[in-house]
This record gives structure tokens, sequence and C-alpha cells, in this order.
């Protein structure tokens, strides 16, 4: 009779080893699917953005001695309250007043939300989507009244992800990123610019209000020598010439004063509109005193790279540009797209939730785009077309910027010296005039000569004015050339977002990118900014 072998106990199977258990390859695999993805997500094709180079110079032409400074120097930097400079208290009510109710301004802050909307919105690609539905319907088959008919209750939950594996989504954020900051450079320069335009109205009201001063005091002078040149008319000294010279001069200081009068009141109109308020409801408070022309810190060319909202939001307009060659040159790859759905569906509402009635599906999926007709690579070229218009378009806002401040630099010094100048003359012009008057009350000259002297005097009294109203007006205006007292630091900091500045071809090449691209393509990276 055959051993009958008994089973194990316990203690044997205590006595040997376990063996180790495998993970299951469905998870091993799903672990592997996943670690690959996020490792591709890394990449971002298209090429990285480097700032376009600008030769600037080391310093403006025609900086006076004592208002440039050198690059390894600290410097001076404009206020952003630049207008305090002039010292002028009504002045500094107007500029607190103007971003309140300018409605300029509120275009430009609506524009600046739209392009921060559109930034979150680009941003919200990044992340998985779930949605959820609910769904109960009835269907039958056959004739009327012969077929079955049934009930079906369906609810589920899907969520999907779209891998970035090719930077798609990430340059459509770095894009939208540097168009949020291009919106925000534009809302400071529009600050900016309404801000010089009220004080170069200001300066023109108070100019003019000077002018109208001058003009009643001429009047009155003239009104007096058309009433003495009468009396000696009467005595028979003068001929009647003399009284109708002198009527004529006064009715044309009197004509000056009426032009003048209208075109101050559209300069009052203008700030109104500035202000948000109706011109029939604003009145300009104040006396008629110009402001002191204050002392302007001028700096190096390089500062205006980052001091100019001008330059800055052409700058990041740049970078977008770089960004959507990426995103066009990301549709030569596939999408992934993982997707999960999970729910309840069931024939009879009293089954509906439970677990028979539960479904699921889960897994990736992949497109790829095989025939377009060119469209992808006209796609390419129009991005590398668009980039190439915005860098060109940024070298131009730069110069125009340096000519600007060259520009005002030179009239501000002509100015300076005209002023001086035209103080001489009117100094030379008082003299005449009480000179000639003298002779003419003594009989030793006629009449004219005195008409000639009187506006002689009364021209060099207006153009002193204008000239000081002009340096007023260029020392604002040299102010907002300069930027103003904006700081791309200050303002989110465009340029710093821009990466590192290298010198390359200005003109990069318009070949259409196709799937062979590396992640970090050659393509339209600008060269550096000469930044001392």
């Amino acid at each position: 009779m055959a051993d009958r072998v008994s089973p194990p106990s316990a203690a044997d199977s205590a006595a040997r080893p376990a063996r180790p258990r495998r993970p299951p390859r469905r998870a091993a695999r799903a672990l592997l699917i996943a670690a690959a993805a996020l490792a591709l997500s890394a990449c971002a094709v298209g090429p990285d953005y480097r700032r376009p180079a600008q030769d600037l110079g080391a310093a403006y032409a025609h900086a006076p001695e004592g208002r440039w400074i050198r690059a390894d120097a600290a410097p001076r930097e404009l206020p952003a309250d630049w207008w305090t400079l002039f010292g002028d208290a009504v002045l500094d009510d107007l500029m607190d007043r103007m971003p309140r109710g300018n409605l300029d301004l509120a275009k430009a802050e609506a524009e600046f939300r739209e392009a921060r909307a559109a930034l979150d919105s680009a941003r919200a690609g990044l992340f998985p989507t779930l949605d959820a539905s609910g769904a109960m319907s009835r269907a039958g088959q056959g004739a009327a009244g012969s077929g079955s008919a049934g009930n079906t209750y369906n609810l589920s939950a899907t969520a999907s992800w779209e891998v970035d594996l090719w930077g798609r989504v990430r340059r459509g954020v770095e894009a939208a990123r540097a168009g949020e900051q291009a919106s925000a450079a534009d809302l400071d320069a529009m600050r900016l610019s309404l801000r010089f335009a009220l004080a170069q109205a200001y300066f023109g009201v108070r100019a003019s209000q000077l002018q109208d001063a001058l003009l009643a005091r001429t009047l009155d002078e003239y009104a007096r020598a058309l009433e003495m040149t009468r009396n000696r008319l009467a005595a028979g000294v003068v001929s009647p010439a003399d009284v109708a010279a002198a009527s004529a001069q006064l009715d044309q200081a009197r004509a000056q004063r009426i032009r003048l009068g209208w075109q101050r009141e559209q300069q009052i109109h203008a700030i109104a509109v500035l202000l948000g308020q109706a011109p029939a409801s604003f009145r300009l408070a104040g006396g008629a005193v110009l402001p002191t022309v204050p002392e302007v810190p001028v700096g190096v060319p390089s500062a205006l790279l980052l001091r100019r909202p001008d330059v800055a939001g052409a700058e990041r307009r740049v970078a977008q540009a770089n960004a959507r060659i990426g995103v066009a040159q990301a549709a030569w790859f596939p999408d992934l797209t993982l997707s999960a759905q999970g729910g309840y569906r069931a024939a009879e509402f009293a089954s509906w939730i439970t677990a028979p009635a539960r479904f699921w599906t889960l897994g990736p999926s992949l497109a790829l785009s095989l025939f377009d007709g060119g469209a992808r690579a006209a796609a390419v070229e129009s991005a590398r077309a668009a980039y190439d218009i915005q860098a060109a378009t940024y070298r131009k806002t730069v110069l125009d910027a340096l000519r600007e401040v060259e520009d005002l630099l030179v009239q501000s010094q002509a100015l300076a010296e005209e002023q001086a100048a035209r103080d001489r003359a009117l100094a030379a012009a008082r003299e005449t005039l009480r000179q000639v008057t003298n002779q003419y009350q003594a009989g030793l000259v006629d009449y004219l000569s005195v008409v000639q002297a009187q506006a002689s005097a009364l021209s060099a009294e207006q153009t002193a004015l204008d000239v000081r109203s002009e340096r007023l007006t260029a020392s604002a205006q040299l102010i907002a050339a300069l930027g103003g007292g904006y700081s791309v630091d200050a303002a989110a900091g465009p340029a710093a977002a821009a990466g590192p500045a290298a010198s390359i071809d200005p003109a990069p090449s318009a070949t259409p990118a196709g799937p062979a691209d590396s992640a970090v393509s050659r393509g339209p990276a600008g060269p550096a900014a000469a930044v001392n």
C-alpha cells in the first residue's frame, strides 16, 4: 500500500521563505507611461526668447555737464510724481484728480484687465477638465403599439487632460503673459501721455493768463496815449494822423486780447475733459503765475530700456511673438489626451445608483494631423514674420525714444539761452519806449516813433512770456521722454521676464519648422540690449 502524503503542517509553511510579490504589470505600465509623459512635458518646441539688441551709446550727445551720469555711477532717478518738481499746488491737485475721471485711462485699464483675463484663460490649459452630466431618456423601436419601449437613466463624470508634451500650452501661456505685460506698459504709457498733456495745457493756460494781464496793462497805456494825443491835437500840436495811429494801435491790442481769450478757454476745456468733467462745470483755481523750470536728471541712454513704458511694451510684444512661434511649431506634433469616465447607467430608476449599474472607461488618445495642405508650415512662417515685425518695431521705438530725448535736450538748452537773450531785448525795448515817449512829449519826434516803440516793447514782453512757457513745456516733455519716473521693476518686471540676452542674427531664418525641430530650435531670438 502506497504511503499517503500528508499535507504540509503550519510549522513547515512558516519555515519556508515567502515568495516576493511582484507588482501587477498593469500598474507598472501605467507608472511608466505617466513618467514618460511627465518627462516629455518638460520639453517645449520653439525658440527661447532673447531681447533684440540696439546700439544706445554711452551718453547723450547733448546732455549738458552736470545733468548726465556715468554708467557705473548711482543714477539720480526721476520721481514717480514728477510734476511736483514744478512746485505748483494747483497742478499737483489736477494730477491727483486726473486718474479718477479720465476716460482714456479707464479704457486702457479695461484693456489691461482683458489681457490679464487672456492670461488666466491660457493658464487653464495646463490643468485637467472635469465634467458631470445626468440624463433620462425613453426610446422604442418598431411600429406604434407593436414595439417595445424602455427608459434609460445615466449619471456620469468625465475627466480629461491634454498632456503638454511639446509645450504648446506653455508657449501659449508665455505669449499671454508677455501680452499682459505689454498691456500693463501701454497703460503706463497712456497715463504718462495724459499727465504730460495735462501739464502742457496747464502751462498754456497760465501763460495765456499772464499774456492777458500784459494786454490789459497795455490797453490802459494805449488808452492814455490816445487821450493824450487827442489833447495835443486839440491844442494844435499834432496832426490827425497821430490820433488815427494811436486809435489803430489800441484796436489791434484789443483784437489780440479777444483772440487770446477764446484760445485760453479752449485750453481750459481740454483740462476739463482730461479730468473727466464737462467743460461747463469746470473752473480752474489759482492765479496767473508760471511755475519754475526744474532741473531734470537725464541719466544714460541705456536707462530708456527700463524707464520708457512704450519701449517696455514694444519689447514685451517681441517676446509675445517669439512665444507664438513655439505654439505654431507644436502643431507638427501629436496631441496626447488622457481621459477617464465613470458613472451609473440603468434601465430602471430603482436600480440606477447601484453597483451593477456602474460603468467606467480609462485610456489615452493620440491625435496627429497627417495632411493639411501646408497650413502648419504657413502658420509657422506667419509667426516668424510677426516676430520680425515686432522686433523691427521695438528697435524703431528705441531709436525714436533716443531721438526724442536728444531733440528735447537741444531744445531745452536753446530755450534757456533764448530766454536770457529775450530778457535783455525786453529791457532794451522798455528803455527805448521810455526815451521815445519823453522825446515825443518834448516835440522832438512824431507819434509814429512812439507807436513803433510801443509795438516793439509789447512784442518783446509777449515773446519773453512765450519762451518761459515753452521752457516749461519742453521740460515736461523731456521728463515724459525719459519715462516720467516709470520703472520696469516697479511695473512687475517685463524686461526681467525677458530671459538672458544674446546677440544673434537680426534676420532669423524663415524656414518652416517641421517635426524634426529640436526642443529649442534656431529661431528669431533677437540680439541683446546693450546695457552698460
